[in-house]
């Protein structure tokens, strides 16, 4: 398992984010070491940005720079992919870069789901959602499964529509945490965006249109909160101190 993290400096929400201050270190940092800790064999981060790369070299993580035209995390990936010369069947984790409080244990287990089941071209994870307000909200991406615990559908509506409660299985969120082979990922990169995924602004529907399967892996509870906002980064170091 090799773990790629995607870092922009950029966001329209938090500028300059990935070098924000979580518990005295930079965030990137924070989620370089939430991925260490998973046990794979190589963490890099991917990123156009030198402030990004230094901080990370700084404490002696491994950085490939992109370039800067690209249009999502995946992309970005697909091309530290390249530049890592790994092989066709070497699985790569997306951890994203504003993920501190990812469960280490949680990347490892996608990652395996995918070892397990040649058959599934992506692996990622969910959890069940108790919040209607979040089962109702646009911002919260709901998925739906088969009995073998494979996509249906992602989508930001709530889903599946709750015309009997309760809903059979309860529904689930995503977590957007991704593993893929090294071979279907840079298929992936290759095709042009879908029009569900242009719909919905959710790249992982560019892969169910095109039939590809993806395993997901369901945990108990909810993974620590990501960092979009001024208020997302003062949870994150509140939370921290707990640990």
């Amino acid at each position: 398992m090799h773990v790629v993290i995607p870092a922009r400096f950029g966001a329209t929400r938090l500028p300059g984010k990935p070098l924000r201050d979580v518990a005295g270190r930079p965030l990137i940092v924070r989620v370089y070491e939430r991925a260490l800790a998973s046990g794979a064999d190589s963490v890099t981060v991917a990123t156009d940005d030198v402030r990004i790369a230094e901080a990370v070299r700084k404490v002696g993580g491994d950085v490939v720079m992109t370039a800067s035209t690209h249009a999502s995390g995946t992309d970005r990936i697909a091309e530290a992919v390249r530049a890592l010369g790994l092989k066709e069947d070497d699985i790569v984790v997306n951890l994203q870069g504003d993920e501190p409080l990812m469960p280490p244990e949680l990347l490892a287990e996608v990652a395996g789901r995918l070892v397990r089941n040649p058959s599934l071209a992506i692996a990622t994870a969910a959890h069940p959602l108790v919040d209607d307000r979040e089962f109702q909200s646009p911002h919260v991406v709901k998925v739906v499964c088969d009995r073998q615990g494979r996509a249906l559908y992602f989508s930001r509506a709530p889903i599946p529509w709750p015309r009997l409660r309760p809903i059979p299985g309860g529904p689930l969120r995503h977590i957007g945490l991704y593993a893929y082979r090294v071979d279907f990922l840079r298929l992936f990169s290759s095709w042009e965006p879908c029009p569900l995924e242009q719909c919905e602004g959710l790249e992982q529907l560019r892969a169910l249109e095109r039939g590809a399967a993806i395993g997901v892996v369901v945990t108990d509870k909810a993974p620590g909160p990501g960092v979009d906002t001024e208020d997302d980064l003062k949870r994150v170091n509140t939370l921290w101190a707990t640990l």
